[in-house]
């Protein structure tokens, strides 16, 4: 019996995976600078999870299991697993499109569409956060959660912090999935390197670090809203 147990533990263990991302102001001062009129809306994804479980968690990030470039293909092979508890390695980048597309389809049904959005608006929040894009191994398990917070105590008094890294994004209404593909897989891969930086020096990212990461998460959010 003892012998199951251990079994079981090692088993669980080998395929547990995050359910953070970054903390709630956070995800709120992104959505402001970007101009989300609902940003108090934009920690909701992780107040789902308090519920849904697996059924949400595993839209926030991508255990990227061979470190493989992210590519725009990639990117859209994910949008078929929105909201499936079984894929263990997550699939964030398609369920900023796969949300985007369910906010069309029911704000072009005439009824409330506004949460789909804020679901999009937390992803793409949770794509600059460079432990979302990498494995999650013993350097991810040990640091996530103080990458998570680093700048959460201070960062609504700081907009500007985030501001001053914003850039334009360009989302051609012709070509808006895959223009939006290419930029999520951009930020992704970008995310990803600092990842590995920060592992190989044994490190948090510095403040400075996350307010360029947050830059990149509100411009690409900015570029859409704008197209929305």
């Amino acid at each position: 019996m003892n012998k199951f147990i251990l079994t079981f533990v090692v088993t669980v263990t080998l395929f547990v995976t995050p359910s953070y991302a970054w903390h709630d102001k956070t995800h709120i001062a992104v959505a402001e600078v970007a101009g989300y009129e609902c940003w108090y809306n934009a920690a909701g994804a992780d107040i789902t999870k308090t519920k849904a479980g697996a059924i949400e968690e595993k839209n926030h990030y991508f255990n990227n299991y061979e470190n493989e470039t992210i590519t725009d293909k990639t990117v859209l092979s994910q949008v078929k697993a929105y909201n499936s508890p079984t894929d263990n390695e997550g699939h964030l980048y398609g369920a900023i499109i796969a949300s985007l597309r369910d906010y069309r389809k029911k704000k072009a049904s005439g009824k409330y569409a506004e949460y789909n959005m804020a679901f999009a608006v937390h992803y793409i929040g949770d794509l600059s956060q460079p432990l979302h894009n990498v494995r999650y191994d013993q350097f991810n398990k040990s640091h996530h959660s103080a990458n998570d917070g680093i700048v959460d105590d201070e960062v609504l008094d700081n907009l500007k912090s985030i501001e001053k890294n914003m850039y334009e994004i360009k989302l051609n209404k012709e070509s808006f999935e895959e223009d939006l593909a290419k930029e999520i897989a951009r930020i992704a891969n970008i995310s990803r390197q600092l990842a590995e930086k920060i592992k190989t020096e044994k490190r948090n990212m510095t403040k400075e670090e996350a307010y360029i990461q947050l830059g990149h998460s509100a411009s690409l959010l900015k570029a859409i809203l704008m197209n929305h």
